[in-house]
C-alpha cells in the first residue's frame, strides 16, 4: 500500500518465496478456452462509437511535424494548431495524392510539399476533417466508413489516474495478427507467470467473469523488480470495447493505476495479412509521499517505462500472431 500522511514508511517491496518457473502449479486448467472465447465475444458485442486511438498525446506536437497513421486501410494525418488544437483528416492529398504526413505545418496549417495546398483543419478542396479527440495521454480519431457502427461524439475513454498527479508512457507495436487476437491475449491472465517469469510471478486468477454486470478477471499477482524482490498487488481485467483492455490495480502499491491495451486495425477487413497496431499506455500512480519525485523524473522514466512494455510485447505479439495464423488455416484448437 502507498504511504498516507503520518503513517510510517514501509516498504512495497517483499521477498519472493513461491516456487521456481518449472515447479509452480499449471493453470491450463482453468484458462478454458471457453472462458476467453465468451469474454472476447462480448467484448466484441461493445459499443465503440467508430472512434480507434493512433497514438500518443505528446507525439501530436505544436510546431511539430504532422504525424501519420493508418487505420482499416486509410491513411490519416494529424498535427496541432499554433493553439494545441488537435487536427485530424485524410492523410492523401485532395489535389494530386500525395502524402500529407510527409508536408510541414506553417503557423497551425498543414501546407502540401507537393504544390503548396493549404489546410487549416476545416473542409477544402474535397478534403473533410475526421473527428479527434486527445484525452490528455492518447489520441482518438472517429472514422465511421472504417468502424461501420452509429457514431459517438466523444470515445469512451477509461477511468484512469489525474494525469497531473501520474506517470504516463506510451508503447507502440506492430503485428501480423487482427485486433481479436491482442484482445484474445489480454483476457488470458493465466500465461502471466509462465509465459513472463520475467516481470510476474504467483500469479492467481481469485475470479472469473460472471457475465456482461460482472465482466472482470480479478488477478493477485507479484510484479517482479529484482531477483527475488517484488511487489505483490491485486489487479483487474476489464474489455470496455471490441478493441480495448484495462488492467487496473485495485489494491497494493500503485492502487488506481492502469494499463490501457488498445488493438488498433492496420489493414481493411479484406486483407489476406491483417496487420495491427497495438498501442499501450502505462499511467502509473502512488500514493506515497516520494511519488512528486518520480512525476519530476517522468522524462527519464518513461523511456524505462517503453522499454519494459516492450520486452512484454515481444512475447505477447507472438502469442497473438500464432493465434492469428493458427485462425486462418482452421487449425486453432476448439
Amino acid at each position: 500500500m502507498g504511504d498516507r500522511s503520518g503513517e510510517r514508511w514501509t516498504s512495497p517491496l517483499r521477498r519472493h518465496r513461491g516456487p521456481d518457473w518449472a515447479a509452480q502449479a499449471p493453470t491450463w486448467r482453468q484458462a478454458r478456452p471457453a472462458v476467453i472465447a465468451e469474454a472476447l465475444e462480448r467484448a466484441s458485442a461493445r459499443p465503440f462509437g467508430n472512434w480507434f486511438v493512433v497514438g500518443a498525446s505528446r507525439d501530436v506536437r505544436v510546431g511539430g511535424r504532422p504525424c501519420g497513421r493508418t487505420v482499416g486501410g486509410v491513411e490519416i494525418v494529424l498535427w496541432r494548431s499554433e493553439a494545441g488544437a488537435l487536427h485530424a483528416g485524410p492523410g492523401v492529398c485532395p489535389h494530386l495524392g500525395a502524402p500529407l504526413r510527409d508536408s510541414r505545418v506553417v503557423c497551425g496549417t498543414l501546407v502540401c510539399h507537393w504544390h503548396g495546398l493549404a489546410l487549416d483543419g476545416g473542409a477544402f478542396a474535397g478534403w473533410s476533417p475526421y473527428p479527434a479527440h486527445d484525452d490528455g495521454v492518447l489520441v482518438w480519431v472517429r472514422l465511421d466508413t472504417v468502424g461501420g457502427e452509429a457514431p459517438s461524439d466523444r470515445p469512451a475513454v477509461p477511468v484512469r489516474p489525474a494525469v497531473d498527479s501520474a506517470v504516463d508512457a506510451v508503447f507502440t507495436a506492430v503485428g501480423r495478427c487482427e485486433a481479436q487476437d491482442v484482445v484474445a491475449n489480454r483476457l488470458d491472465p493465466w500465461h502471466g507467470s509462465w509465459f513472463h517469469p520475467y516481470s510476474f510471478v504467483d500469479l492467481t486468477v481469485v475470479r472469473e467473469p460472471q457475465g456482461d454486470e460482472d465482466d472482470a478477471f480479478v488477478v493477485d499477482v507479484s510484479f517482479r523488480v529484482a531477483g527475488r524482490l517484488v511487489v505483490p498487488v491485486r489487479a483487474e481485467f476489464t474489455a470496455p470495447g471490441p478493441r480495448t483492455v484495462v488492467m487496473r490495480i485495485t489494491d497494493g502499491e500503485g492502487a488506481t493505476s492502469v494499463v490501457e491495451t488498445h488493438a488498433t486495425p492496420l489493414t481493411g477487413e479484406a486483407c489476406r495479412q491483417p496487420r495491427t497496431t497495438v498501442v499501450e499506455a502505462v499511467v502509473a500512480a502512488s500514493g506515497r509521499r516520494g511519488f512528486g519525485l518520480a512525476r519530476g523524473a517522468a522524462p527519464v522514466l518513461r523511456p524505462l517505462m517503453r522499454r519494459a512494455a516492450g520486452r512484454l510485447w515481444r512475447d505477447d505479439m507472438a502469442y497473438a500472431e500464432r493465434r492469428w495464423a493458427l485462425r486462418s488455416t482452421g487449425r486453432f484448437p476448439g
